[in-house]
This record gives C-alpha cells, sequence and structure tokens, in this order.
C-alpha cells in the first residue's frame, strides 16, 4: 500500500522561520486537472472541527503568473501567490498539467527553499513530476500514476520509482499515485498528524474507507509505456507481451535484444521504470487474470496458458500481487457480474473455497482483502534471478514461485494485513507503527 520513512533527523524536520505546522499550501498551475486540485481543498480547507477533526489552515497558491485554468476551461483565482509558501509547513502540489513540460523556475524555487526551511512536501499524481524536478526526490522512494511511472524512472534516473504504491511517505518528502491514491495520501498526512480518530472521522465525512490495503497493481494494463515506440527494446518487450503462454526467461530475452543480461537489465529498467523479472511476472499474473474472468479454463490451465511452469507458481506470485487465491478471484468476479448478463459462464470452482474470503456488501459479493502483499520494489529486482515463469526469485522474497506460508489454493489468507510489521524487517525508528502494506526506504 504505501511505504513508509526512515528515520529523518529531526534537524530537517525542524520548521524555520514563520512556518506553522498547522498551515497547508496548496500550490496549483494553470492546466491542472480540477479533481486532483479539489481533493487538498477539500481535506485540509473545511472546518470539521464538529465531527473530531482538526483544522487545518488552508493557503491556496498561484505557482505561476498566468490565469490558472482547469478541467473544462474553468478559470480559478488564487488568494495567494508564491511567498505565501514561506509561512507552510505542508506543502501540497495536486497535479502537474503536462509531463512533457518543465515546471516554472520560480515555483521549484519556492519548493526547494520550503524543503530546506522543513516543509513537508507533498505530490500528488503526476505532482511527483514537479517534486522531481526541483530535485527533491534524487535517492528516494516514490511512486505516481502507474501510466506515468516510467516516464517518471526514465526522465530522472536517480528517482527509486515503484509503480504499484498506492502513496509513498519518505517522512518530509511524500507522493501518490492517481486521483482515488490523492485522498488515501492526504488521510494518511491528518492521520500522521492527528492520528488515527481523527483521520476515521474524516473519512467517514467523505464517505471512503480510512486505508485501502494493496497497491496499484491491479489496475494496470499491458500498454507499452508512452515513450517506448522508438526505442530498439520496443520490438522485445512486444514480442514478450505476444507470447506469455510461452515459457522464456530474462536470458532470454536479453539474447533476443542482442545484449548481455547485465545490459539488458540496465535498459530496461530506464525504459519502464521496473525490473525486467518482476514486470514479466506482474504481466503474468494480469494475463491470468484475464483468463479467470473471461474463460472457464482450471487454474492449473490457467498457468499454463500465462507461461508458468506450474500452478503452484501462478498461485504464489496471483496471491502476491492480489492478495487472493487465482479460484478465489474467478469465484468473487463472478458474484459481482449481474446474473444472466452477456459473457456470464456457469460457475466452475476448482475447489470449494473459504467463505470469509467473501464479503457480502450491499448484495455484492467482494474478495475480503487479509493476506499481506510481500512484492519487490520495482527498482529491486534481483539482476541474477533468471527463472520466470516457475517464481525462482528467492533473492527478492519469493518463495520460489510457492505460495507464501505453505498456501495451497485453500483459499486460507496469508496473515493480518492489519498487524504491525516485525521488528527485524523494520529499519524505522523504534515506537513508529506500520500501516497496512508498508514498506521501508531502501538503506544506502
Amino acid at each position: 500500500m504505501s511505504q513508509d520513512s526512515t528515520t529523518v533527523p529531526e534537524a530537517a524536520r525542524k520548521l524555520s522561520g514563520r512556518r506553522r505546522r498547522e498551515i497547508v499550501a496548496v500550490l496549483l498551475f494553470s492546466g491542472g486537472p480540477i479533481f486532483e486540485s479539489s481533493i487538498p481543498l477539500s481535506v485540509f480547507g473545511i472546518d470539521r472541527q464538529d465531527a473530531g477533526v482538526p483544522r487545518y489552515r488552508l493557503l491556496v497558491c498561484a505557482g505561476e503568473d498566468v490565469p490558472l485554468r482547469t478541467t473544462g476551461g474553468l478559470e480559478l483565482t488564487a488568494p495567494y501567490g508564491l511567498e505565501a509558501l514561506s509561512r507552510a509547513g505542508t506543502v501540497v502540489v495536486p497535479a502537474w498539467r503536462s509531463i512533457t513540460q518543465s515546471p516554472p523556475a520560480a515555483a521549484l524555487d519556492a519548493l526547494r527553499r520550503a524543503h530546506e526551511e522543513g516543509a513537508r512536501i507533498v505530490g500528488l499524481c503526476t505532482g511527483a513530476f514537479v517534486l522531481a524536478a526541483a530535485g527533491l526526490l534524487d535517492g528516494r522512494p516514490a511512486t505516481t500514476h502507474w501510466m506515468y511511472a516510467p516516464t517518471l524512472a526514465k526522465r530522472y534516473p536517480s528517482v527509486h520509482v515503484d509503480p504499484r504504491e498506492l502513496f509513498v511517505d519518505d517522512g518530509d518528502v511524500l507522493t501518490s499515485a492517481g486521483t482515488a491514491a490523492g485522498i488515501d495520501l492526504c488521510l494518511h498526512v491528518v492521520r500522521t498528524d492527528h492520528g488515527a480518530d481523527a483521520a476515521g472521522a474524516l473519512a467517514r465525512r467523505l464517505v471512503v474507507p480510512p486505508r485501502r490495503s494493496g497497491g496499484q497493481e491491479r489496475y494496470l494494463d499491458r500498454s507499452l509505456p508512452e515513450e517506448i515506440g522508438a526505442d530498439p527494446l520496443a520490438e522485445v518487450v512486444a514480442w514478450a507481451l505476444e507470447h506469455l503462454h510461452e515459457q522464456f526467461d530474462v536470458e532470454a530475452l536479453a539474447a533476443r535484444a542482442y545484449m548481455s543480461r547485465r545490459t539488458f537489465d540496465r535498459r530496461f529498467r530506464s525504459l519502464t521504470g521496473s525490473a525486467p523479472l518482476q514486470w514479466l511476472i506482474t504481466q503474468r499474473v494480469l494475463q491470468a487474470q484475464r483468463l479467470l474472468e473471461t474463460s472457464d479454463y482450471s487454474v492449473d490451465e490457467v498457468a499454463g496458458r500465462c507461461g508458468f511452469r506450474s500452478p503452484v507458481a501462478l498461485r504464489g506470485h496471483f496471491r502476491r500481487q492480489l492478495g487472493s487465491s487465482p479460484a478465489a478471484y474467478r469465484a468473487a468476479y463472478r458474484a459481482r457480474r449481474p446474473q444472466g448478463g452477456p459473457g456470464d459462464r456457469p460457475e466452475r470452482h476448482e475447489r470449494a473455497e473459504r467463505p470469509d474470503l467473501i464479503e457480502q456488501r450491499s448484495g455484492e459479493a467482494v474478495p475480503v482483502r487479509r493476506g499481506s502483499m510481500a512484492t519487490a520494489g520495482a527498482h529491486g529486482g534481483p539482476s541474477g534471478a533468471t527463472a520466470l515463469g516457475h517464481g525462482g526469485m528467492s533473492h527478492s522474497g519469493m518463495n520460489h514461485g510457492g505460495p507464501a506460508h505453505g498456501d495451497r489454493d485453500s483459499g486460507k489468507p496469508d496473515s493480518d494485513a492489519y498487524a504491525p510489521r516485525l521488528p527485524e524487517q523494520s529499519s524505522r525508528a523504534p515506537g513508529r507503527a506500520s500501516l497496512p502494506g508498508q514498506r521501508e526506504r531502501p538503506v544506502g
């Protein structure tokens, strides 16, 4: 779900000058989408003290001296300019108008100064591009909308981009994925500042979950990154997507690209923003999702048609990425479909599933997310692991494709997703609780 920060020296977090922790500045630019822009305005700009939500003081700031036109041609007038950022303890950049354009230099300078003076800097969705342009993400973990993550990784190679996270908290710099994930991150900020009760009260007022489990994996598609078209590796990537039903490994892809394994890994990371091994496993799991949704193939048959060498490998990777077994996913998907709708097929169960994996909500069956999702970082895939499709990921914590903790597609949850991370799994300062699915910032 999110990455949490490692220990940040107190001196780096101490606010200087006129800055106040309760003041939140939202930096708007012309061309920004109105939905993303409205999220921090709603979270931090409305007095909800009657509901038990502590009040923030909001400063809406124009990031440039031009009319602020947003979605649908609406024109906004911000009451403050960049000078107001000098008073804020938190600065939020909701979204940037175009990932191909450079943000205004004056705004970047103001963000750098705010960060140097101890302000917390938050980038929602493509706002991460503004933070990266200011150099605030160098050497740090970050995320953005999965569709733009490869571009962010390629343009700013010193940023550790993970396209699977809903948000990443690195202490004094935070980033989120797309639109709804901006709400998740803003709630996380409130939770960090004022505790779970305040965040829960705000979530109820917004009619959203106080915390969402999982990440962006379920929303990824198999589209090629937008900048891949002219790259020599495009043909290799396209070939891999067309031959997911075959068993091949990273060595085979490197040979097809006429590169050494090391060179291929480096080029692939710069192009797609993830390690080739992790990328290919993700694509195989996505293909398995499609077959489970649209076909009557058994789980064993799905595994073979997605290039996994065994059903055990499919179940292990599927559970890690989506939080349930393949059979439970199919049962939940079909339970959500209208009876007699187009494309309905008779339900065929591979085996009986545990009923506690399905929860009825308003007549709709959905999977209950209780299993923890142990995923490797997009930039953390092992360069030495070459076995694709059978789970040969011992260096990244994968259990050789086998289900975690001995799970055998029984539908049994791995572990409580809401349990705090064990001390040996955490590099954070003592006494700081983990959120569901959080992972640490890489040390070094």
